[in-house]
């Protein structure tokens, strides 16, 4: 039986998550209950909704949580961007990081529709 574990879109989620905590570590002070608790909570969000909806009985479930877990990259990458506007990040991480996520978003699309094909 396979479980969340085994799936790479997880893994690379939760990698990501590392990435995001290690780039907010270098926000400004006065934005620790603001943006970084934000995105942090929001890229948290991806790996869990995903372990979440495997755990669920059937495929429709799942395809729910993965939808969840889409939706909270596109939150993540608009927090990115509002993080690069505010000079919070460089060019340079918010390119790697934007990058990273449009892969997990790929990825999450890719796993819903090979699930509703089944």
């Amino acid at each position: 039986m396979r479980t969340h574990k085994d799936l790479n879109v997880w893994k690379k989620a939760i990698e990501f998550v590392s990435v995001i905590y290690s780039v907010t570590n270098k926000f400004p002070d006065t934005e620790r209950y603001g943006l970084t608790n934000q995105i942090r909570r929001a890229s948290v969000s991806i790996p869990s909704n995903i372990a979440e909806g495997s755990a669920r009985n059937h495929n429709k479930e799942f395809i729910q949580f993965l939808y969840i877990s889409l939706s909270s990259a596109a939150e993540v990458d608009t927090q990115i961007r509002i993080s690069l506007n505010l000079g919070f990040l460089s060019k340079a991480e918010a390119e790697l990081t934007l990058d990273e996520l449009e892969s997990i978003s790929k990825m999450l699309q890719g796993l819903i529709k090979s699930i509703k094909n089944k």
